[in-house]
């Protein structure tokens, strides 16, 4: 048995980090299969919390728990819920052991076949991670989960949405209407990912308080996002130069997850994929991972496979 000590700056800090009546603390508890406690030392008044376990288990939890308090005593964030964030469903069951996220309906969201298991372990494990795969394999989907869990843990202070806006060329200058009625088209998908996970009230009201940030990557240039989750969509249609300048927009504390289908892509016959050239480029860098999705993972309509499966086939006798 191990014991790690973690000390907190006060009571407010505990309640930050470890969520309202300690969510948070049991959630690492279950993923980990440690004990962890909190104490205020009697001599010192010290507020302490104690990681018990096996020695790999008890280094594991405690490393994540000295991240997030790290990422946390970055942000100052006041004691109150930043930026109009409210917890979700307080009152809820905790996750079951797969369980990445449970909905504003209850519903339990859950990697449902080993690819999409390793995608979701990957984005926890990386700051980057790409998941590419064809229609319908949970990319997008799973991406939003992972992201609001992150949200919800305090892992990230906000989400980080985009995606190339191919269809305007990304000149939305000349669209009509503000920013988020612009690319409201282009981001459709995503939205409907939030919607299904959070509702479409909560979702509006954390995209006016900036917790969710809808950035077309036109606008990204020049920037910097700290303790963001980032996800970027449909990236086959990105240039190599607008992956490059997505990726290097992430700061201190921040994930990234990149999804895409190498083989639906809309770019000029000439123009090279940012995602084909991050694949190869990245491949070995410390800190990255690629997720493989594939027609066995599609969870949409079960007469998705068979049409994937059949323009497979079509393609590859043409």
């Amino acid at each position: 048995m191990t014991t790690k000590n973690i000390r907190l700056n006060d009571h407010q800090e505990a309640v930050r980090l470890l969520g309202h009546q300690d969510a948070r603390l049991r959630e690492l508890e279950r993923d980990f299969g440690v004990e962890i406690l909190l104490r205020q030392e009697g001599d010192s008044g010290e507020i302490v919390l104690i990681v018990r376990g096996s020695a790999a288990r008890a280094e594991k939890a405690a490393r994540r728990l000295r991240e997030e308090l790290d990422a946390l005593r970055r942000r100052a964030a006041p004691a109150a819920e930043p930026r109009g964030l409210e917890p979700l469903n307080l009152d809820a069951p905790s996750l079951p052991e797969d369980g990445l996220f449970r909905s504003h309906q209850g519903r339990v969201i859950r990697p449902r076949s080993p690819n999409q298991r390793r995608y979701v372990e990957a984005v926890a494990a990386h700051d980057l991670t790409f998941g590419v795969g064809p229609a319908g394999t949970g990319k997008t989907y799973l991406a939003v989960a992972c992201a609001l869990r992150a949200l919800e843990s305090r892992r990230a202070a906000k989400v980080i949405l985009s995606r190339p806006v191919m269809e305007a060329g990304e000149r939305l200058g000349f669209l009509p209407g503000d920013l988020i009625e612009k690319v409201n088209p282009y981001l459709r998908p995503l939205y409907d990912a939030f919607y299904s996970l959070l509702g479409p009230e909560r979702f509006r009201s954390w995209r006016d308080d900036e917790v969710v940030e809808i950035v077309p990557l036109a606008y990204m240039r020049g920037r910097t996002f700290e303790d963001a989750f980032m996800i970027l969509d449909e990236a086959q249609n990105t240039t190599p130069e607008q992956m490059k300048m997505f990726l290097t927009r992430m700061g201190p504390g921040s994930k990234a997850v990149v999804t895409g289908d190498l083989t639906q892509s809309d770019l000029p016959s000439r123009v090279p994929s940012g995602l084909t050239r991050a694949l190869e480029v990245l491949k070995g860098v410390e800190g990255v991972a690629v997720a493989h999705l594939a027609e066995g993972d599609v969870v949409r309509h079960p007469l998705v496979k068979r049409l994937i499966r059949a323009y497979d086939r079509w393609d590859a006798e043409d």
